[in-house]
């Protein structure tokens, strides 16, 4: 018995001690930043200008603004979890050759911005930065792009304002559901610190929703983007073909159907009225 009773607190001690290592590093598991200088000087083929905002608690958010001549609208892109804007601005191409200026921030701790991260800061600084845009546009202007990780802010923040769009690249349905595909022998309830619920934002989220998701991504499996999609009041789900989780702009579908979602009007209100 004395035995048993040892062997249950060996293993006992070390999942607790897992327990304790997730929590506290799951920082490194879920973001993989690139940090830049503030002297950085960033260097695109198109005209762009660099925009900072100082956060209330002293965070600190580094942006690039895109512009095209008689812009049909602006594009406030959330980026996926890796690196920085610095190499995440190339996707500035596939909006500006469609008519739309294109605006992207680094999350705090990437590249040039600062401070302590958190799932409510996540929300917090880009809510700072859509009140700025929607200052520099109407609000049926912005179209708000949600990439992977940024999939989830971005639904956050439609939910709480009035964009013309929703587009969710490569999205997961929950960031929780995401993490318990691998780590479903953990009291994830407690221990994860990112919980972003996309399925519960989703409901509230009352402008058209567009969600572009290759039907062979191995990282965010289609299912999710597909269920993601059905529980949208005005969604709608664009399949890639063959597409996987970080090649889409590579297919010419994406491009396709990306230009019909920012220019077809009687593809917007077919899912305002359904």
């Amino acid at each position: 018995m004395q035995r048993w009773t040892e062997i249950l607190l060996y293993f006992g001690g070390g999942y607790l001690a897992l327990c304790a290592l997730f929590y506290f590093l799951q920082h490194y598991f879920f973001f993989r930043p690139e940090i830049l200088p503030r002297a950085f000087e960033y260097k695109y083929p198109f005209p762009f200008t660099e925009v900072d905002f100082e956060m209330e608690d002293g965070g600190y958010i580094n942006g690039i603004h895109f512009r095209v001549p008689n812009a049909k609208g602006v594009v406030f892109y959330l980026k996926g979890n890796s690196r920085s804007i610095k190499g995440w601005g190339k996707f500035a191409k596939d909006f500006l050759g469609k008519g739309y200026d294109f605006f992207m921030i680094d999350y705090r701790g990437f590249g040039k911005s600062k401070g302590r991260r958190t799932e409510s800061t996540l929300y917090n600084d880009a809510q700072t930065v859509y009140k700025w845009l929607s200052s520099q546009y109407r609000e049926g202007q912005i179209v708000v792009y949600g990439r992977s990780m940024g999939s989830g802010i971005a639904t956050r923040i439609a939910s709480w304002n009035k964009p013309r769009m929703l587009v969710l690249d490569s999205p997961y349905y929950s960031f929780l559901r995401q993490v318990r595909q691998y780590g479903f022998w953990l009291p994830l309830k407690w221990l994860l610190r990112y919980k972003i619920r996309s399925d519960q934002f989703i409901k509230k989220v009352d402008c058209p929703v567009f969600v572009l998701h290759g039907t062979r991504d191995r990282l965010i499996p289609f299912r999710q983007g597909r269920m993601l999609a059905a529980a949208a009041p005005h969604g709608q789900l664009v399949p890639i073909e063959g597409g996987g989780h970080n090649n889409l702009p590579e297919f010419p579908e994406y491009h396709e159907h990306l230009y019909d979602i920012l220019h077809d009007e009687a593809r917007y209100q077919s899912l305002m009225v359904a």
